[in-house]
């Protein structure tokens, strides 16, 4: 089914990939060169427990290569940035997502709790465990009765003064840990996530390490595990659920960095407010966050190139006079089903890039810029919203796009289009997080999410500028020459003007964020349920102001990305690429800009020609984009990809 030598790819193809890794692509090519189908792509004819059995051996295997160590400390094993374990996260999505799902529980979950709230002794005594996988483990955060609303969940973390120890419990139904990957059969110990009391005082949330199997895999004492069974997709993870009946653990087993209790019994923290002290702890999560986006990103970007090549080689059809039948990608329906999603595809794997270098900033700040800290929160969440419907959506048409063989299994679009289904919900609802996108633009990140309900939002957005939602990424000078050139190009060049392109983007943030602004402000001065029910009538607003910061936030990542880009050929491809991102994106918005007068009906109509245009172009190079996108040849099946040659 899979030929394992490595393939080669046309010159384009290959300085493509090299372009959009971006600092990554020694490591990705690291995984090109060294890692072959049978390490990471799953048979989808596997029953529940061979997919299970198949998903942890493998997560082994490429553990103890050293694959996914990337994050952790080097003392402890860890090999690579926590910027390189988003692009290892990207590469094994493209082989199965299970495996890759594995690896972000055991790894960026489990293994990341431990290294960003734990202290030396925690990693000195769990984390080598953790990274070669000799201790799987579990992150048991979610609750039955509190998905998104972390802050309220009910598991209780009780100092016992008497005995030294914390007394871990599950006191309602509510509170018993659901949907948590490892809990079902291999997780062997817990990072468990509850409300803390010391000497009767409540200081919040915090997280605590909770044996919960003995080594032969026998539930401990007091801990009751379940079993969730067939899911949608991701068989190979055992996601299950945890209940704790006042499980005892020494006090040393409390994650401590931002608060814990000393030898005397004394509750002590850095951080004063119980809120900040929340969301410092899971600020420091924020890469599982990016890593789900980056990974669904991934997923599409192999469904894409599937589908890209059954469309060079599949024909349809024959031209009238002509004896020869159509390759499906000649049309232009066609075209415009695949190629403005390859050029958004690109935009995302750029905007990926930016991200985990920021991630990178952050964490080598040490808590020495909040402000950066809050903006990269934000950011993460609204790509994470924007990458995962991207991609559900995206697959969808891929396996559409391939016809009949896209439903068949060896095609290998119907496992990721299963698997990606859930990265909508976890990790974050995408709904939530882009309101929390839209709160921080309201607030200019001056406060972290736990002190602004909605409520607080509307009454604080009293005082919003409108141009401070307008700061740039870092490519804000080069942006800036581009919207002064823009202005000075005549109209009917400025479809392809990207300082147009930007303008177009800018316009629609600052407009729907400033409307919202107006509204929430005017809510906040009313009095109870009609105040409740105006913001609330505000939500759907919400949405839509994430969405258009994000679409700026990527056009911008884009044009970076191009900018970084040293040949001269793979630039001026990219330049189209990014043309057909912007126009794509401003055509799939053009009732909004007309109602708010941007543009007129005729220029419109200019856009979707220009848009159509440009797929008529790009598809002579849609065998070397496809190359581009990523995906290692040899990982895919011989009869769903054959190679490839360059016109």
């Amino acid at each position: 089914m899979f030929k394992e030598q490595k393939m080669t790819i046309t010159p384009t193809g290959d300085a493509l990939r090299t372009a959009l890794d971006g600092p990554f692509h020694e490591i990705k090519q690291r995984w090109r060169d060294e890692i072959t189908a049978d390490d990471v792509v799953r048979d989808p004819t596997l029953s529940l427990e061979e997919a299970r059995d198949w998903t942890l051996d493998r997560v082994i295997r490429v553990a103890r290569r050293q694959f996914v160590t990337a994050g952790f400390p080097a003392a402890q094993g860890g090999r690579g940035s926590v910027a390189e374990s988003v692009a290892n996260f990207e590469m094994l999505a493209m082989g199965d997502l299970s495996l890759t799902i594995k690896s972000g529980v055991q790894h960026g979950l489990f293994g990341g709790a431990i290294t960003n709230l734990g202290t030396q002794w925690h990693h000195e005594t769990f984390l080598p465990g953790a990274i070669d996988v000799s201790l799987p483990g579990c992150f048991a955060m979610t609750e039955l009765g509190h998905g998104s609303d972390v802050q309220s969940v009910e598991t209780t973390i009780t100092y016992l003064p008497d005995s030294d120890e914390f007394e871990v419990d599950s006191p309602t139904p509510q509170a018993t840990k659901a949907y948590i990957g490892n809990a079902a059969r291999d997780g062997r110990m817990a990072v468990v996530f509850g409300q803390l009391f010391v000497d009767g005082e409540h200081h919040g949330v915090h997280a605590i390490l909770v044996p919960i199997r003995s080594h032969d895999g026998s539930p401990l004492d007091g801990v009751t595990c379940g079993d969730h069974g067939h899911k949608g997709g991701l068989l190979g993870i055992d996601n299950g659920t945890i209940r704790f009946d006042h499980v005892r653990v020494p006090r040393q087993m409390l994650l401590d960095r931002y608060g814990g209790v000393d030898d005397e019994g004394t509750y002590h923290s850095p951080i004063a407010s119980k809120n900040a002290r929340f969301f410092t702890m899971l600020g420091t999560l924020v890469r599982g966050r990016i890593c789900v986006g980056a990974g669904a990103a991934a997923a599409a970007r192999k469904a894409l190139t599937i589908a890209v090549d059954y469309g060079t080689r599949r024909r349809q059809f024959r031209a009238p006079g002509l004896g020869d039948e159509i390759p499906l990608l000649d049309y232009l329906t066609h075209q415009r089903r695949l190629l403005p999603a390859v050029a958004t595809a690109y935009a995302y794997g750029f905007a990926v890039n930016e991200l985990a270098m920021q991630l990178q900033r952050v964490q080598d700040a040490e808590g020495a810029d909040p402000r950066a800290a809050r903006e990269l929160e934000t950011r993460a969440a609204g790509i994470k919203a924007a990458l995962t419907r991207f991609a559900t959506d995206t697959i969808q048409a891929c396996r559409e796009a391939c016809g009949g063989a896209g439903y068949m299994s060896g095609n290998g679009i119907t496992l990721p289009r299963q698997d990606v289904d859930i990265f909508a919900t976890f990790e974050g609802d995408n709904t939530v997080l882009l309101q929390l996108v839209a709160k921080a633009l309201l607030l200019d990140y001056k406060s972290t999410w736990g002190d602004m309900d909605l409520r607080g939002a509307a009454q604080a957005t009293a005082k919003l500028i409108g141009g401070a939602v307008m700061e740039r990424t870092t490519a804000r000078s080069l942006i800036d020459r581009l919207v002064a050139t823009a202005k000075r190009t005549p109209e009917d060049r400025q479809l392809l003007a990207r300082g147009w392109h930007v303008q177009m983007f800018e316009f629609r943030e600052r407009h729907i964020t400033e409307g919202l602004a107006q509204r929430m402000r005017a809510a906040g001065k009313l009095k109870g349920e009609a105040q409740w029910q105006a913001i609330n009538a505000c939500q759907t607003h919400m949405l839509e102001a994430a969405r258009a910061h994000i679409d700026r936030v990527v056009l911008e990542a884009f044009i970076q990305g191009i900018d970084d880009c040293t040949d001269d050929y793979v630039t001026s491809l990219l330049v189209k690429v990014c043309d057909l991102y912007a126009l794509s994106t401003i055509e799939a918005n053009r009732a909004w800009y007309m109602e708010h007068e941007a543009f007129d009906p005729k220029r419109s109509k200019l856009i979707t020609r220009a848009v159509d245009a440009l797929c008529g172009e790009l598809r002579t190079k849609a065998g070397p984009l496809a190359e581009g996108l990523g995906m290692p040849r040899h990982w895919l099946s011989t009869d769903a990809v054959p190679p490839l040659i360059e016109a």
